[in-house]
């Protein structure tokens, strides 16, 4: 008799072989088709965003190239050789030059009639007209020149006595003051009307004569 075993006999495991699929020649053509769809498609949304990144850029340039900057104004000249003669009240007058210039490339300026006025601690002590309406042309500069004296010029003794004080100081300081309304043309297209206010701050030197640290600085200009 054979001797009698506990153990149930287990039959030695094979190699896991893989499943083998066998796929349909028109399960390989939707393969295709499907990523040739996708791939047209990421084309297609490349191209759109590059058109469309293409088009903000030529937006940006152009309103960089047609956004008008405003005019620059600088005091070039400004003296009252008066302040520096003994007496010289009764001889007084101003004497001014002040350049306005058109930056931009290709946008000129129309300028309506503009007024000057001189302010001493913001009181008015002289002004007059300046010049007439005029077109300034782009990257152009004008020259607004001129004297006041007499009728335009309107100082008390009092108010003398006041310049001279600060003299001995060291400086007696002007305020320049020009309004006009102002439009922009932009090539045959024209902008609306801006009320134009420049201020600039001016400061004297015993000799009547402006002091270097004024000479050729740009005016703050704002509209209303």
């Amino acid at each position: 008799m054979w001797p009698e075993s506990n153990q149930i006999p287990i039959e030695p495991a094979g190699e896991n072989k893989p499943l083998q699929r066998h796929h349909t020649p028109r399960y390989y053509a939707h393969r295709v088709k499907e990523s040739l769809t996708k791939r047209v498609s990421k084309l297609i949304c490349a191209i759109f965003l590059t058109f469309f990144l293409l088009l903000i850029v030529i937006a940006f340039i152009l309103w960089l190239s047609l956004r008008p900057h405003r005019p620059r104004f600088h005091v070039q000249e400004f003296s009252i050789p008066a302040l520096a003669e003994q007496g010289g009240f009764q001889n007084a007058h101003i004497i001014y030059s002040v350049t306005a210039r058109d930056v931009n490339q290709n946008i000129g300026v129309y300028y309506d009639s503009m007024q000057l006025t001189v302010f001493y601690e913001d009181q008015r002590v002289g002004g007059s007209p300046v010049l007439f309406p005029f077109y300034q042309k782009p990257k152009n500069t004008t020259v607004i020149a001129g004297e006041l004296g007499g009728a335009t010029l309107t100082v008390t003794s009092q108010r003398w006595k006041q310049f001279m004080a600060d003299l001995g100081r060291g400086e007696v300081v002007f305020r320049l003051e020009f309004r006009s309304t102002i439009r922009f043309r932009i090539w045959s297209w024209d902008s609306k009307h801006h009320k134009m206010h420049v201020r600039c701050p001016v400061g004297v030197g015993p000799d009547g004569l402006i002091l270097p640290s004024y000479k050729d600085k740009r005016c703050p200009l704002y509209f209303s």
